[in-house]
Formats: structure tokens, sequence, C-alpha cells
């Protein structure tokens, strides 16, 4: 067998890259559709404005004229810059179980990243922490959420074949939502609101949301510093944030609170799981599949947290349970019945142990980001 990994060079080869995956994962039950709407605007060099504050290359691997697999390098620039290192990321990587394809997957990158005087490789990491990241290391019988990856066994077992160590581990809990859970917090309200100077705005409607969107984007800048990965939310990649997910978005399970000057000090997001719309659809919203999505936004049971902020100087005065009581009643109220945490830094030590602490949580899955030395 030949392998043979070129960038992309035409149209068509650009397809055969956003399709691939649910070839490859044709007969895998717990995968699940990225929306190709999405898909097809964010691997598009002239329409995502990460390409343009990065450097990045899309390959595909040939067996003859078979496409057996995909990999994005990415160099993070402003990320290198801010943290003074020379590291490289692969991500998006699909293939079939075979580890002839997935080395020259990843020498195809290193190569790259060699070339432009990186030292270290990376992944699976996109662009930012906002993205799918790291393999699935447990947990391969659960499904998958919307904006995570789902990767067969065999890419743990070739990642770590290729000498690549874990870097950073990220958890996914699975927490019911019942009465138990918002009375937790109740107690702490009543003294919290009235010792500070806060307002909590709750929403009806998408366009009260809006005039709080740069505040919300100032304070995830200003508080996910210590994430890994993470690099300053630039205005532009702020508007497509907002543009790709506010759509998706029920304003009753977006909480903001605001202080006497109207800044933004403390915030959470939250969705429905539309998994099971996205299955439905395959990915497709058009023709037909948006009504697929809209019926899952409608009727889904299951809530996932997408993201959270509170100010470093407001932090440890109760703001997070104001936040935690309110998203939870609007919750219930709403019909819900467990909740995703989506992915969570296992080093995160304190909400690892918030989520631990609520009665029937459940670790159901771990996925690991991992890192070599290359330079």
């Amino acid at each position: 067998m030949s392998i043979n990994v070129k960038e992309l060079e035409t149209k068509s080869e650009w397809k055969e890259f956003v399709f691939l995956p649910e070839k490859i994962h044709k007969n895998h039950s717990n995968w699940l559709h990225p929306l190709y709407m999405d898909d097809k605007k964010f691997f598009d060099k002239d329409r995502n404005p990460s390409f343009k504050n990065n450097k990045a290359k899309l390959f595909l691997a040939f067996n003859d004229q078979q496409v057996v697999g995909r990999i994005m390098g990415i160099i993070p620039t402003k990320y290198n810059e801010g943290k003074e290192v020379k590291c490289a990321r692969f991500s998006y990587m699909e293939c079939y179980e075979d580890k002839e394809v997935f080395d020259a997957l990843l020498k195809a990158v290193t190569d790259w990243a060699l070339a432009l005087d990186c030292q270290e490789l990376i992944g699976p990491m996109g662009f930012s922490d906002k993205e799918p990241q790291g393999f699935v290391t447990k947990g391969f019988e659960e499904p998958t959420m919307f904006v995570t990856n789902c990767t067969y066994r065999y890419m743990k077992e070739f990642i770590e074949e290729n000498q690549f160590n874990s870097f950073v581990k990220l958890h996914e809990y699975e927490v019911p939502i019942d009465e138990q859970i918002k009375t937790r917090y109740e107690k702490f309200i009543e003294r919290v609101s009235r010792n500070q100077q806060v307002r909590l705005l709750e929403f009806k409607k998408g366009k009260q949301v809006k005039p709080y969107v740069s505040g919300v984007f100032e304070l995830i800048n200003k508080t996910y510093q210590e994430i890994y990965g993470f690099t300053e939310v630039t205005e532009a990649e702020r508007d497509e944030f907002a543009n790709r997910f506010l759509p998706l978005l029920n304003p009753k399970l977006i909480k903001i609170i605001v202080d006497q000057h109207d800044k933004v000090v403390a915030f959470v997001i939250a969705m429905p799981d539309l998994s099971e719309g996205i299955r439905k659809a395959r990915g497709r919203v058009y023709p037909v599949g948006w009504i697929h999505l809209l019926k899952s936004f409608r009727t889904s049971k299951r809530l996932v947290l997408l993201l959270g902020g509170v100010d470093p100087a407001m932090q440890n005065k109760g703001l997070d349970a104001i936040l935690a009581e309110s998203l939870f009643k609007s919750a219930i109220e709403l019909g819900f019945k467990t909740m995703d945490s989506h992915l969570i830094m296992k080093d995160n030590k304190k909400m690892i142990a918030e989520i631990e602490r609520l009665e029937g949580h459940r670790l159901c899955k771990e996925y690991t980001i991992y890192k070599k030395r290359i330079g």
C-alpha cells in the first residue's frame, strides 16, 4: 500500500475533506454529524477569520485515488507569541483503522511544523478551546454531544504508539436536573443579592441579549487566560461565534449579572442538546433538516452547559450561585431532566469539585490532548 498525503488543492478535495468523517463513521452508532453549514464556513480560508490570524494547512491522505484520511495543521501565532513558545497543533484528524495512514498524516503536519521552526506538536486541538479537542480516552460507548470529538479507540492507541504523551485531560459529566439541584443554591441568593450591588438579567427574546454580547466576550477574554489553548477573541471571531451560536440558543437559558454601571461581571450560557435533531438531519440544515433541529430544540430534555465566567474581582462572592439557581429554575420550568457539563479541564479543581458535589453526577467521558517534542 502506498500512502500519499497532500495539501488540498481543488474544490473537490476540499469537499472530500469536509465529508470524509461521515464515511469513516458510517457504522459508528455514537458518532454525530457536524452541522455542515458551519463546517463549510469554518474550513473556508476566506470566510473564517481564524485563518487570517494563524498559519494553517489542510491535508488529505490518499491510497491510490481513494481518500483514506484527513488532518489539519495549525500554528497558533498569537498564542505562541503571548506564551513565548513554538508549538504547532493538529486537529480534525480522521482515518480508518490503519496505522500507516495515521502515521503518514502526523508526519505531514510534523514536517510542515518543523519547516516553520516549531518545537512541539499538540493535539487534537484547533484554533481555540471553543472547538472539538482531544481524542476520546474514556466513555467510548457514550453518545456524542454537539461540538465535541467522537473518535474510535484505535486513535488513542495510534497516538500513544507514536510516543505522544498525555498533556491535558478534559472531563464531561452528566448531572440530573431536579428540585434538589436548584434548592442547593437558594440559601445563598438572598445574602448575595443583599451584600452585592449587582443585578441579574434574564431574557425572553434574543434581541434582548445582543447589547450584552460584547461585555460577555470581554469577560471571556479576561477570565479564560489560564485555560490551555485560549487566545483572546478578536472582534471578527466574536461576531462569527455569536452569529454561529445565537440562533441555536434559547434566551431563557442565558443568565447575565451586571454591576451598578451595567458592566457584565458574570454570565452562564446553556443550550438544549440538539444531537438527536442533528443526527436525523445528517448534519444538513436544508432543505428539510431544520425541521428536525427545531423539534430537537423544542423537545430536548438534556441541557448542555456551553460557557460561563465570573469577573476575578467578583469571585468567591456567590455570583455563581445566583447564576446556577436561576439557570436550573428555568431548566426545570422548560422540562429539562439532565445537564451535560461540556468539557472541563481535569486540573480545574474548583469546577470539578462543584460538579461532583451535585447528587447523581456521573463522569461519562474523558478526552485527552497529547503533546510531543519534535524540534
